[in-house]
């Protein structure tokens, strides 16, 4: 059986900071270099990251947010059958990675003033705006020996260490915080309440050939399973797996 997984955010934030994700993901695997055509995955990647952070408070936001998560992690230390070792643990990562934020330089400015970076941003919003007559810095760049180029990338890669840390925490504790439950959409529909959650998660068998769109906000959302393959029809009653976080 295959199960293909899926995550629908219920408020801005949670929004923001998947999309986060979701490029430092990028970032990561890119920057190893295995295809000679993943550097531009990076830098399209890297240049999104930095048009995101530009426009919203990234660190006060998940400095706030982590500070958040620690209050309602202390609470249950008043619980029994509660391990206090591993939530210890968690509080302690989190106020490290706190911290860390916190101390950490105004967020991706040694990027926004990297000579290099800077000369080669604007091309990459322009279509087919990275040809070599277009970014001769770039090819040059390019032809350098592998290991210096997988150097540069992670040096500006630590340069996002502490939000990359402090947001991995975050939405991991946030995916932890509620169990999956079957569920079953009647002729592809699903809806619930969803009081003061903010993360959506599904797991649904592939066979059924659909998939979720999703709508909704922190106290009501629904779902409407739509098929892949145009023209089939949607299973009277679709199976699946939810997680309200």
């Amino acid at each position: 059986m295959q199960i293909h997984s899926y995550e629908h955010p219920l408020n801005e934030k949670v929004r923001i900071y998947l999309r986060l994700e979701h490029l430092l993901k990028q970032l990561h695997h890119s920057s190893e270099l295995n295809d000679p055509w993943q550097y531009t995955i990076f830098f399209n990647a890297l240049f999104d990251f930095l048009e995101l952070i530009e426009q919203i408070p990234v660190k006060t936001d998940l400095a706030k947010a982590l500070n958040n998560q620690s209050i309602k992690l202390k609470a249950w230390l008043d619980y029994d059958g509660v391990d206090p070792i591993a939530i210890q643990s968690l509080l302690d990562n989190m106020s490290h990675a706190q911290k860390n934020l916190l101390a950490a330089p105004r967020l991706g400015q040694s990027l926004r003033e990297d000579r290099f970076l800077s000369s080669i941003r604007q091309r990459f919003s322009i279509p087919g705006g990275t040809c070599s007559f277009d970014l001769p810095a770039l090819h040059f760049w390019c032809q350098q020996p592998l290991e210096e180029r997988q150097q540069t990338m992670q040096a500006w890669l630590d340069q996002l260490a502490e939000v990359d840390e402090a947001l991995k925490l975050w939405l991991h504790l946030v995916r932890q915080s509620a169990q999956y439950q079957p569920q079953s959409a009647h002729n592809g529909f699903f809806q619930n309440d969803a009081s003061l959650s903010c993360l959506l998660r599904i797991e649904i068998d592939a066979s059924y050939g659909v998939y979720p769109v999703i709508s909704g906000h922190r106290s009501h959302f629904s779902i409407r399973f739509s098929p892949y393959e145009e023209g089939t029809t949607v299973a009277t009653n679709i199976d699946f797996k939810l997680a309200i976080c």
